[in-house]
């Protein structure tokens, strides 16, 4: 260490570029990586939501799938059988449906996040449910028959109730997902279009 003159003191291989001494000092090796690090999580992120946004409408078949939905009439008011739901998965037919805590949405005109190619696709024509609850996308969060939820844990349980309120403000309410056994109603058009004006 040595004094420069000025009552600072300076090291040896620094010279003034300390604290006090005018010049900027170097930030550590490892708080620079992370802040590296940090921006190319961002840089991907936003990568990762253009490419949801635009990549799956640009994809294949995706900009007609988009029209033909825009296109379809608004459907009419019935129950389902698991079954019945899997119909309408975006390939069988254009409309798509999927069935949250026991209620049935037409998601339709969602293609690009639940149609084929979507991140969510794995949900079309199906009870959406249990992988929505656990956040898991895999074949394995889906059940065959009909799935009452019961092992379900309260915060999981909370988690279906909050998706199905979502759903209900974004997409259309077209009916019940039906438990084996169980008898559909019989929706009059009076109801049907009650139901679907107090939506608008």
């Amino acid at each position: 260490m040595a004094d420069d003159g000025d009552g600072r003191l300076r090291t040896e291989g620094n010279s003034g570029g300390g604290r006090g001494g005018g010049g900027a000092e170097e930030p550590p090796v490892g708080g620079g990586m992370l802040l590296i690090a940090g921006l190319l999580a961002l840089g991907l992120l936003a990568a990762y939501r253009l490419y949801l946004r635009w990549g799956t409408r640009s994809g294949p078949g995706g900009a007609a799938r988009q029209s033909q939905a825009a296109a379809l009439p608004r459907m009419k008011r019935r129950d389902f059988s698991l079954e019945q739901l899997r119909e309408f998965d975006g390939t069988r037919n254009p409309r798509i449906l999927l069935a949250v805590n026991g209620k049935v949405f037409d998601v339709t005109k969602g293609s690009k996040f639940y149609g084929p190619e979507g991140p969510y696709g794995i949900f079309a024509g199906r009870d959406a449910s249990r992988g929505l609850a656990t956040f898991c996308l895999d074949k394995d969060a889906l059940r065959d028959e009909y799935d009452d939820l019961s092992d379900l844990n309260a915060v999981q349980m909370e988690s279906v109730r909050e998706w199905e309120m979502q759903f209900k403000e974004k997409y259309d309410y077209v009916g019940r997902l039906l438990k084996p056994g169980e008898e559909p109603s019989e929706y009059t058009d009076e109801e049907d279009t009650k139901d679907h004006t107090k939506q608008e």
